[in-house]
């Protein structure tokens, strides 16, 4: 038991200078002031700057102001749907954020906090999962592109654009050779964009409603497709599958000369 106090304490203590850092310049000249330990926001990019930058960065990549004085480099969070075969682990992720089934030394070092216990020492079991649940949604929206067969873009890749592009965008898929025009090869979008990716220009063709030229338009208009199957209120939804179809396309780019 004393063993589990004193590591609970060291990453209090952890969490206390991380937060210090972050915190570095706000107090006023002359006038000491603890850090904050919570903030009133509970939007996900707000905690994640909060508490997760210093050892993780802004970015989510590992490299936070606070990482370098670390034993052990913090994970890169942005690989996290590339290293599950390119579903986002999200329970295990929530999981580990609480603490379910992690000692304070399976982190390597006990510099990670157990932000479950840390959280619910200062506010209610109601804030804490809103804080935790939008925590883990940000770091999802954080994720590099992923081609693996479980992603979402991947999944609906293969069910509404393979037969006509085929299953790597090359458009070469087996209904490709019935239309009087061949379908373009989508690996190409950020070689003829100069190297970079543009995905803004990419969901609109996907979403169709406001592309008036994609040859006659043989190609479904996914945007009025996915709200007859999902219906109106399911704007955010459509909008989740054709994001979820346009990180897959920057996923499969050819970037070479």
């Amino acid at each position: 038991m004393r063993t589990r106090h004193v590591l609970l304490a060291a990453s209090l203590s952890a969490f206390a200078v991380a937060v210090a850092l972050v915190g570095v310049g706000r107090a006023q000249v002359g006038v000491p002031q603890p850090p904050p330990i919570l903030i009133d926001s509970l939007a996900g990019r707000d905690s994640f700057e909060m508490y997760c930058a210093p050892c993780h960065g802004t970015s989510g990549r590992g490299d936070g102001p606070v990482a370098a004085a670390l034993r052990a480099r913090p994970a890169d969070l942005t690989t996290l749907a590339r290293r599950s075969g390119g579903a986002y682990p999200r329970e295990r992720v929530r999981d580990f954020v609480i603490g379910v089934g992690r000692q304070p030394l399976a982190h390597g070092t006990t510099v990670m906090p157990i932000w479950g216990q840390m959280f619910r020492a200062f506010e209610s079991d109601a804030r804490v999962r809103e804080r935790i649940g939008n925590l883990v949604e940000y770091i999802e929206s954080m994720q590099l592109p992923s081609t693996g067969r479980d992603d979402v873009g991947s999944q609906l890749f293969r069910t509404h654009c393979a037969a006509c592009h085929g299953t790597e965008g090359r458009g070469n898929g087996p209904m490709a050779l019935q239309l009087r025009r061949v379908p373009p090869d989508l690996t190409q979008f950020t070689r003829r964009n100069g190297g970079v990716f543009p995905s803004e220009r990419v969901y609109r063709i996907v979403d169709g409603r406001d592309v008036m030229s994609h040859g006659d338009r043989e190609m479904p208009v996914w945007g009025d497709t996915f709200r007859m199957v999902l219906g109106a209120p399911g704007s955010d939804a459509i909008k989740a599958r054709i994001d979820a179809i346009v990180r897959y396309l920057e996923g499969i780019q050819e970037r070479g000369a």
